[in-house]
């Protein structure tokens, strides 16, 4: 049985022959299987995944064209609709209801390129955390550490493609849900412009989430992007269609004299010394792949995480039916609830402050990228941590907030940028650890290019050990 092939390589398979969809389909499903122990997935449809297979080989015989992923299996983020599958949302909430009538745009995308949904891959109770666990869908496990967690909250994707299970899966990203899964899971993770890919069910007020996959390879994610993007006339954010192909700049796009500037903690951030070597070296290693001009450019920001977590607020209530809360609101986990009842009394003058004070962080970010085009940091500030969480609060015997662990990636949600994380070593423990590189605004390429020069330069596995 083995592991998923890549998207690449598993399209290539099919292209020749070598292999038909329903074959890949019946793999996946026992890789599934086998990888119960993940808790992974939140809900599997293996009869509906087998029909779109064998439609697809018939066509395929019949020599019809069939779009770029035909045939390739894929799991959706269980905060995301698909079609004739339940959207569960990782809350006690949602779960049971209906399945879905329509999907998201992004996913109705990828199955409109042939793309085989196998189901739904879990989620943390709306997103809310970097660890994948709720009291609706339990803990959900690390494939190269099953003590740990996957990350958050792209966790059940992140694992089930780290494990070999699919060669990709949905993801989302509001605070570095795409980001910190792949760092801790060993793949690498791009979160791109908002309105880059259209969203059909999501609001547009915080502006800070954005929709995307998971896959092994920075090419892959190139192509996936490909498939994605592009305009849609239901949602108003959504940017022009890019004026690239993406999977092929990312071998070709010419990145040298680019200006970069490092920091290790953005002049505030508290990070793990064994993370912030590793990714010191990882982040030289890199420059001179790329031929890229270090620049001397100091960085001192403000912890953000006030901003962060105020902003994140004002798209919570646009779907929620009435009479969940404050009615229904002792089935919420214990964790996640504070936050909707605080959310509950926040006025228009205190969310105009809030607003005010990520201008203001936007406004110290353009002045930054005025004098440089790439900003590389560390993707997390430690490996890891317990399946179960909660988020830590003490880093390197430092005692800190619980959002500092993962703190980088905010800021390019905050302020629309770019960014991605790629795979930059492992930690004596085994755990994989993750560089961060974000870009000008609108520039993916920068960011696909950059992480396919360090994909080359420091070769990684693309499955967790023992995973097949």
């Amino acid at each position: 049985m083995g592991v998923a092939a890549s998207v690449s390589e598993t399209l290539a398979a099919l292209a020749a022959g070598e292999v038909s969809a329903a074959e890949l389909v019946d793999d996946a499903l026992a890789r599934v299987e086998a990888t119960t122990d993940l808790n992974a997935w939140s809900h599997v449809d293996g009869e509906a995944a087998r029909s779109r297979a064998d439609a697809i080989d018939q066509a395929r015989a019949a020599g019809r064209d069939l779009g770029v992923l035909a045939g390739l299996p894929f799991g959706v983020k269980d905060l995301e609709d698909c079609e004739g599958m339940p959207t569960t949302r990782g809350s006690r909430w949602f779960a049971g209801q209906a399945p879905a009538v329509r999907s998201d745009i992004h996913v109705e995308r990828l199955c409109g390129a042939g793309a085989i949904p196998l189901g739904k891959t879990t989620a943390p109770e709306f997103g809310t955390w970097a660890y994948t666990a709720s009291p609706a869908l339990g803990v959900t496990r690390n494939p190269w550490d099953r003590t740990c967690t996957p990350g958050g909250s792209s966790g059940g994707t992140a694992a089930a493609v780290a494990a070999g299970a699919i060669a990709f899966g949905t993801a989302s990203d509001g605070g570095g849900s795409i980001r910190t899964p792949a760092t801790f899971c060993g793949l690498p993770g791009l979160k791109a412009c908002y309105g880059r890919i259209p969203t059909y069910g999501v609001t547009h007020l915080a502006q800070n989430a954005v929709v995307g996959a998971l896959a092994t390879t920075v090419t892959d994610t190139a192509l996936l992007l490909d498939v994605m993007a592009g305009p849609s006339r239901y949602d108003r954010t959504s940017l022009p269609a890019p004026d690239v192909a993406y999977r092929q700049v990312v071998d070709a796009l010419d990145v040298t004299g680019l200006r970069a500037a490092w920091s290790v903690d953005l002049g505030f951030a508290l990070v793990d010394p064994e993370v912030a070597a590793l990714t010191e070296q990882a982040m030289r290693v890199l420059v001179d792949a790329a031929e890229l001009r270090h620049s001397p450019r100091a960085i001192a920001l403000d912890d953000y995480i006030g901003i962060y977590a105020r902003i994140e607020g004002a798209d919570m209530w646009i779907d929620l039916p009435d009479g969940y809360h404050p009615e229904r609101a002792d089935e919420l986990d214990p964790l996640v609830r504070p936050g909707w009842d605080a959310a509950a009394g926040v006025t228009l003058p205190k969310f105009a402050r809030v607003h005010a004070a990520r201008r203001a962080l936007e406004h110290r970010v353009a002045d930054l990228f005025a004098d440089i085009d790439v900003l590389i940091t560390p993707a997390t500030a430690i490996p890891a941590f317990a399946a179960a969480g909660p988020m830590p609060t003490d880093i390197a015997g430092q005692p800190t907030h619980g959002g500092m662990s993962v703190i980088f990636a905010m800021l390019a949600n905050l302020c629309n940028l770019p960014s991605i994380s790629i795979p930059a070593g492992r930690t004596r423990a085994g755990l994989p650890v993750g560089l961060l590189v974000s870009a000008a605004r609108h520039r993916e390429d920068v960011c696909l290019r950059l992480g396919r020069i360090l994909e080359q330069a420091m070769p990684w596995p693309r499955h967790a050990p023992g995973s097949g």
